[in-house]
């Protein structure tokens, strides 16, 4: 059996920054992967294919995708990329990307204009996907205080609960990150497989595994075939016929040259040319499949009995970084049945019985060296100490606040305990670390971090001095600056230390 796990993700940009990274970033993000993968999905819907592919949407992620801002933001970018295309001196490009831009705001003003949860209920409710869930605001999960990686855990399944009307059973868990213990935590949250990279699995891939003693599974990245797409040496979006994701034109923001070759200069690309590309994503369909039935043989003799293969790539990779990737892609769910091959979900696989002996998991994750650097490494260093300050921060005040509320009455909804948690999650995000650690606009990640954590500083400052009306003054202005998670409760922090802590 084959399964293609795909994990959706950005940051919370609202309102922070549009160009080069900012709100920007979500909207090419939408109009590029979002918008042509969900067209995709529900083509192959409307067909009555079913158990497509297992989708990850973090979270943070889907608030924006539902966010009134969000969405009027995107609306205009779409506008706004029409009226570029009318720029163009080259009349080819001119066509090719008015008729692009047409076709999207079509598609954004006729499926998307109330949000992207009406979308992607449709999509599960026709069983085209597996949903997977995941915490909220996207955390390093084992660097976590354990008390606020259960509640972030938690409150990130009910989120998705609230949109798509299914409480996940499978996560993408952030960066693929694991610590031994961790599943204690899954289990009880109600999570029953979830995803690592397949060096965690010491590269044994072919069937889940349940970690140490608990019912929970592991599902492993197959790297021998995911890598022939997602490769930076050899992978499909290399190709020279592909359209070049790096060279646009400065006057429009259009990009319109191919790849031509790793070694060209930008100046000095050939004009993409969309026949020439389209015959190269049938060469690769063609390989792919070929590669799946291989490994499929390969690994179903060696284990002696049907096996697995997982691959697993982030969705903004499929139209945003390789333009023609959701075309691929689309051509490639077809062409799988059609060689026989058996194609299906996590959840299918869980339940068909995939499933081999336990396994005692050790620390990893997805990053370089597949271990913890990129978020706990010594670039980083600064960050980690300001997480653990804020986490400390925020828990000490917050359980302060409820423990001089309560005096034995019910305990009340406080707005400022919610708003404290709330900008812990976003100071915290993962996202800050990895981009410091890969040099990718790492000034405006430490700036977001800062951000965020000010915030925190303020408000719990104002509580633990006791001017109550200043803290909720405070909370309410951070508050209306983001806007998301307004279903977050504090009270459902747990007082007590809960399980998933490290072994």
């Amino acid at each position: 059996m084959f399964a293609l796990v795909l994990h959706s993700h950005l940051p919370w940009l609202a309102n922070h920054g549009r160009w080069p990274v900012g709100e920007e970033w979500l909207y090419q993000s939408w109009a590029g992967s979002y918008l042509p993968l969900t067209t995709m999905l529900s083509t192959l819907a409307d067909e009555g294919r079913t158990n497509l592919l297992s989708l990850g949407i973090t979270p943070v992620l889907a608030a924006q995708l539902d966010d009134p801002h969000c969405l009027s933001g995107m609306h205009h970018w779409l506008g706004n990329w029409q009226l570029r295309a009318h720029e163009a001196r080259d009349r080819g490009l001119a066509r090719r990307e008015h008729r692009a831009a047409a076709g999207s705001l079509e598609t954004f003003e006729k499926h998307w204009r109330h949000g992207g949860s009406a979308l992607f209920r449709s999509l599960i409710d026709a069983r085209a996907i597996e949903l997977l869930g995941g915490p909220l605001a996207h955390p390093f999960q084992p660097l976590m205080d354990p008390r606020l990686r259960e509640f972030s855990l938690t409150e990130g399944l009910s989120d998705a609960e609230a949109r798509w009307g299914t409480r996940p059973s499978g996560i993408w868990a952030p960066e693929c990150a694991y610590a031994p213990g961790m599943e204690k935590g899954y289990a009880a949250a109600g999570v029953t497989h979830f995803m690592v990279d397949g060096p965690a699995l010491r590269g044994d891939t072919t069937l889940a595994r349940p970690v140490y003693d608990s019912d929970v599974l592991a599902f492993g990245r197959d790297l021998k075939v995911s890598y022939r797409v997602w490769s930076p040496k050899s992978g499909y979006p290399g190709h020279a016929a592909y359209r070049d994701f790096h060279t646009y034109d400065h006057a429009t923001g259009l990009k319109h040259a191919r790849v031509t070759g790793r070694a060209v200069a930008s100046q000095d690309k050939a004009p993409y040319d969309p026949e020439a590309a389209s015959a190269a994503i049938d060469k690769h369909v063609v390989d792919f499949v070929d590669s799946v039935r291989r490994r499929l043989r390969e690994e179903s003799s060696r284990i002696g009995r049907p096996a697995l293969v997982v691959a697993a790539f982030d969705t903004e990779l499929f139209g945003h970084w390789w333009f023609e990737g959701p075309i691929w892609l689309e051509r490639v769910l077809r062409a799988l049945p059609e060689a026989g091959i058996d194609v299906g979900t996590l959840a299918d696989a869980r339940s068909r019985g995939y499933v081999g002996a336990p396994v005692e998991l050790e620390r990893s994750s997805w990053g370089s060296g597949k271990d913890w650097r990129v978020w706990a490494g010594d670039a980083v260093q600064d960050l980690v100490a300001l997480n653990e300050e804020v986490v400390d921060t925020a828990l000490r005040t917050v359980d302060a606040g409820r423990g001089a509320a309560s005096n034995g009455r019910p305990e009340l909804r406080n707005p400022v305990n919610d708003q404290i948690l709330r900008e812990t999650l976003l100071a915290i995000a993962s996202d800050w670390a990895f981009m410091v650690s890969k040099d990718s606009a790492a000034e405006y990640a430490r700036r977001r971090a800062h951000i965020h954590a000010h915030a925190l500083r303020e408000i719990a400052d104002a509580a633990t001095r006791g001017h109550d009306v200043r803290a909720a003054e405070l909370a309410a202005q951070w508050n209306r600056a983001d806007g998301l998670f307004p279903a977050l409760d504090a009270r459902r922090l747990r007082r007590d230390r809960p399980q998933g802590g490290e072994r």
